[in-house]
């Protein structure tokens, strides 16, 4: 595939260039778990290269070490954030936890973190619970004095989870120096936006949300330099943290929609913010390009999700939507409303959640496919409520 082509073409084309000459259309699920050979030393030789992390031609020998169809998955998702590889896992968590663990191997156990971040991310950098510490941040002077000799990386979602604000990213990584900039672009995803081309080193996904687009997919993905995806393999043959082939199938065929409907769900997204942004129910409006201040040049549109905050009770306009759907997580085809207080990021001590600036009035949207009109007549329904 050129990098000529656009992102849609190539959305569409990614880890399926060889399928023609294969006799092939729709892409192959192996289900394999193992891989037959009758040369025990030729086996025996390429387990060695592969358990390095390494990439070697051929079957993977065993399904932990790698599966055809996730690789083509892999390709594809690599070729759209601009890297030169990608690592799948079982969850968005798995593949943070790899990352983390990938530090700690190498003496780095320390860890810069931007908040807000998904509440769970949150969690697991705070805890301590793969022997890391964190040092919490919210602008570039705190991320230079916490820079140490063993800083794995600083990690930063943008645009934030749930609150939407956007991070200077050429700017943190100009911060960062020698220390490798991870970013969690599960919110824009590559259609939106690739850190890469703003210094960005390692770029995070939770596959589940946008990239599989139909809630029907637990996944994760980190797209980096082939040197980073090496480590990242070893930790997932030694961890079992594999995404499943099926997984791998559905999460290619959700890459070839991708900027489909991330165009629609943005320009609905869009609309609703505005309208929100003028109701009487509603106190505060969070989403990129309604306000200024935006850094210039890094997402392309604003995207699919907004929050807002509301006058009454949150809880009461939850209970309320009768066409939306009332569900954690994002990025499905159908429009979902939470309480990232009582979900997302409840597991963040409550203090945290308000110095990260989410109130306990805050509700998060992530926009579907469905007719702007008819959206906004169920929101504004249950805000009356």
């Amino acid at each position: 595939m050129s990098s000529e082509h656009s992102l849609r073409t190539r959305a569409v084309h990614a880890g399926r260039d060889d399928l023609t000459d294969l006799g092939l259309h729709a892409v192959p699920i192996d289900l394999s778990t193992t891989y037959p050979s009758r040369d025990s030393r030729g086996e025996a030789a390429r387990l060695d290269v592969l358990g390095t992390g390494e990439q070697a031609p051929g079957m993977p020998v065993y399904a932990r070490v790698g599966n055809p169809t996730v690789a083509r998955f892999e390709e594809a998702l690599a070729e759209l954030e601009g890297c030169e590889a990608a690592v799948a896992f079982a969850s968005g968590m798995a593949a943070l936890t790899a990352c983390l663990m990938a530090g700690v191997a190498a003496g780095r156990r320390h860890v810069v973190a931007w908040r807000p971040l998904y509440g769970t991310s949150d969690h697991l950098l705070g805890s301590g619970l793969l022997g890391t510490t964190v040092s919490w941040v919210t602008s570039l002077p705190e991320v230079q004095a916490a820079l140490r000799d063993d800083t794995a990386f600083v990690i930063v979602e943008t645009p934030a989870n749930p609150t939407l604000g956007e991070v200077d990213l050429r700017a943190l990584a100009d911060v960062c120096g020698n220390v490798p900039l991870l970013v969690d672009n599960t919110f824009a995803t590559p259609v939106l936006q690739r850190p890469v081309e703003f210094g960005a080193a390692i770029v995070l996904h939770s596959a589940t949300k946008f990239l599989g687009g139909h809630s029907d997919v637990l996944a994760g993905v980190v797209a980096c330099k082939e040197e980073h995806a090496r480590v990242l393999r070893q930790m997932r043959f030694v961890a079992g943290s594999n995404l499943h082939p099926l997984s791998g199938y559905l999460l290619l065929r959700g890459l070839s929609t991708l900027p489909v409907r991330m165009a629609a769900a943005s320009e609905t997204a869009a609309v609703l913010a505005a309208r929100l942004a003028t109701h009487p129910a509603v106190s505060r409006v969070h989403y990129p390009g309604l306000t200024g201040g935006r850094p210039s040049g890094q997402l392309r549109g604003g995207g699919a999700i907004l929050s807002f905050e509301v006058v009454g009770d949150p809880h009461a306009v939850i209970g309320a939507v009768r066409l939306i759907t009332p569900a954690v997580s994002l990025g499905s085809t159908d429009t979902l409303l939470q309480h990232p207080g009582s979900l997302s990021h409840h597991v963040m001590a409550e203090e945290d959640r308000e110095a990260a600036g989410i109130s306990e009035r805050l509700l998060r949207l992530s926009v579907g496919l469905e007719d702007a009109e008819d959206l906004w007549d169920d929101l504004d329904q249950a805000l009356k409520a």
